[in-house]
């Protein structure tokens, strides 16, 4: 259970998160008991993951012992319930922990994102209860999990992916390759997104999940990235990957629902990376700014200074706003997918404005290694590609205008 993993506090559980989103007095203020999680994964964040953010963005490789720790923590099962072995703390949960982990790396912080939000929540929204029994607590508790869509000639136009199932008897023999698969390096669960008939266009796609030791699953180099480095990135193969049909996730033929229902929702995920970033390189350059001095003043006291760094600080507020009233909103069970495209979209514009900010504020030590804020300027600039390219938020956030308009 996650209160007894809680490395700092005992006060934070589940029953307590639960009467907390239940009693908040606002849909964007942190209950107490929120902020106490936060606290406890900011704790974590640093005295876990900071030590190892230089050497893991270098050697472009997350440490296995950091990735137990994050499965000891509770970090890996968040919103899972708890009847799974899951923390049970809710879509918000995952929402506080990934920002707060994503101020000190976003790469772990996305390895977290997408276990929770788009693994574990296709698994316990879409799977039957013998795939919940089986998948869930190993998801909690010691293995990763990675979701495969993208391939070489899909990526914003997901549903035109050529990787086929072929039914066999009562098995399915997949055959295909996925690209830029985020958490591949580690998993050792693989939900893939496979066409069961062509002839149907998307309405073939279907769910499957494979275990990572099936002989037909075969995971590619890691990616040379500019950012997010310690997040592996790998492109997948599967040739004639063998599965029996109980592992099909949901309805045949129900894949590309089940892509857009977990995208809509991963994309909050990305906004609170995003948001992480923005904030994480906002504190360090706000710090430098009154350590270094010159003229015979702090450079933070200075009026150009300040103007910038408070219009950052305005927009940070804002993109928090965003992020968090979406996740309120899809945690309520209400519509959110134009604040889910809204949130991702803004989020990923501010930590790139952030980033680069900070790195002037710096000035020239800004701009190299030693000093981590170049770090957030390179992990910031994926959020305007995955889970939707920033313009794919901005027809999704249009088409919904329209609707929206045509409806009164």
């Amino acid at each position: 259970m996650f209160a007894r993993r809680l490395l700092v506090s005992p006060v934070v559980n589940r029953a307590g998160l639960r009467s907390a989103r239940s009693c908040a007095s606002g849909p964007l203020i942190l209950s107490d008991e929120e902020q106490q999680f936060a606290n406890v994964i900011r704790d974590f964040s640093q005295s876990k993951i900071a030590p190892r953010v230089r050497q893991s963005d270098d050697d472009a490789i997350m440490a296995p012992e950091l990735i137990t720790d994050l499965f000891t923590q509770g970090l890996m099962g968040i919103e899972t319930p708890g009847k799974y072995d899951g923390a049970d703390m809710g879509f918000f949960g995952s929402i506080i922990a990934i920002e707060e982990i994503a101020k000190v790396d976003a790469a772990v912080g996305v390895l977290v994102d997408v276990q929770n939000t788009l693994v574990n929540n296709i698994f316990f929204r879409f799977a039957n209860e013998e795939q919940r029994l089986k998948y869930l607590p190993k998801l909690a508790t010691d293995t990763v999990g990675c979701f495969c869509l993208s391939e070489a000639s899909s990526g914003s136009d997901a549903f035109a992916l050529k990787t086929k199932a072929t039914k066999d008897g009562d098995d399915y023999i997949i055959n295909g390759s996925k690209m830029w698969i985020t958490n591949s390096g580690e998993a050792g669960l693989f939900l893939v997104m496979a066409n069961v008939d062509p002839s149907q266009g998307y309405k073939g796609i279907t769910c499957f999940v494979v275990e990572g030791d099936n002989a037909g699953v075969s995971v590619g180099k890691r990616e040379n990235k500019l950012g997010i480095r310690a997040s592996s990135t790998c492109e997948v193969t599967f040739t004639d990957c063998r599965v029996p049909s109980s592992a099909i996730v949901g309805e045949l033929g129900k894949g590309y629902q089940i892509a857009i229902q977990t995208l809509n929702e991963g994309r909050i995920g990305i906004a609170a990376q995003m948001l992480g970033i923005a904030q994480g390189a906002f504190d360090l350059g706000v710090k430098y700014s009154f350590e270094r001095k010159q003229f015979g003043q702090f450079i933070g006291d200075f009026q150009g200074m300040q103007h910038q760094q408070a219009q950052i600080a305005v927009e940070i507020a804002a993109a928090r706003l965003l992020t968090y009233n979406a996740a309120r909103l899809k945690e309520a069970g209400k519509p959110f997918i134009k604040e889910a495209a809204m949130c991702k979209l803004y989020a990923s514009q501010i930590a790139e404005k952030s980033a680069s900010k900070a790195i002037e504020w710096l000035g020239g030590v800004g701009f190299i290694k030693e000093y981590l804020v170049e770090k957030y300027y390179r992990d910031a600039k994926i959020g305007a590609i995955y889970e939707g390219t920033s313009n794919i938020q901005l027809q999704t956030i249009a088409k919904l205008i329209k609707t929206e308009t045509l409806q009164q």
